[in-house]
């Protein structure tokens, strides 16, 4: 039985994005008809829809999805949620992960929602300074929390490829808000991600 692999694009954009990718190639010295190329505008058109996709997500809608009425205010931490992105400057990837810290007041959501917050913000054109403030901005205005956290660590291959060829670099950015611009909260929350309490194999 013959493989077949079902995804769905947009079959209009994937053709002009083919074209473009296909010039592309000649422009860069290559031959687009050779055939380890013949397929590539196709693969690149797709995987460019599917490395964006985020610009089709409502981040709100997502958390809104699994929201429950909760009478805690105690702090909530998803760490270690990995992220791929494309970085806007020259739509070279950086990937890393996503540390991300709520109190509630009032309302939780379920906790593969704030993993799926930051495939929303992550799958699009990006600087990690704005990806940051994006996801905690969606979190703070869906679940009206006492406080949010987020920080993010990143390998960024525009750095590490061309450039200034900085392949051990890694760039950290966090934002705060409410409880967590408290000097006490934020150092629970920064001790909390940096603590292996989950011993792994």
């Amino acid at each position: 039985m013959a493989y077949k692999k079902i995804e769905e694009y947009d079959e209009e954009v994937t053709k002009a994005l083919m074209k473009n990718y296909g010039k592309a190639i000649k422009l860069l010295g290559e031959n687009p008809e050779r055939e380890g190329l013949l397929k590539t505008p196709e693969r690149l058109a797709k995987a460019m829809q599917f490395s964006t996709q985020g610009y089709g997500m409502d981040a709100k809608k997502i958390l809104n999805s699994a929201k429950f009425h909760e009478e805690i205010s105690e702090m909530i931490i998803v760490k270690d949620i990995e992220l791929y992105s494309l970085c806007e400057h020259h739509m070279l990837p950086f990937f890393g992960k996503a540390h991300i810290a709520y109190i509630p007041n009032g309302w939780i959501t379920g906790l593969s929602k704030l993993a799926r917050v930051v495939d929303v913000f992550s799958k699009r054109l990006q600087v990690q300074e704005r990806l940051t403030t994006q996801i905690l901005d969606a979190i703070k205005e869906a679940l009206n929390p006492l406080g949010v956290a987020v920080v993010i660590e990143a390998a960024h291959l525009c750095m590490m490829m061309r450039g200034v060829q900085k392949q051990n670099s890694v760039t950290t950015t966090s934002a705060f808000y409410g409880e967590f611009e408290k000097e006490s909260t934020r150092n629970e929350f920064i001790n909390l991600i940096q603590a292996d309490l989950i011993k792994r194999k």
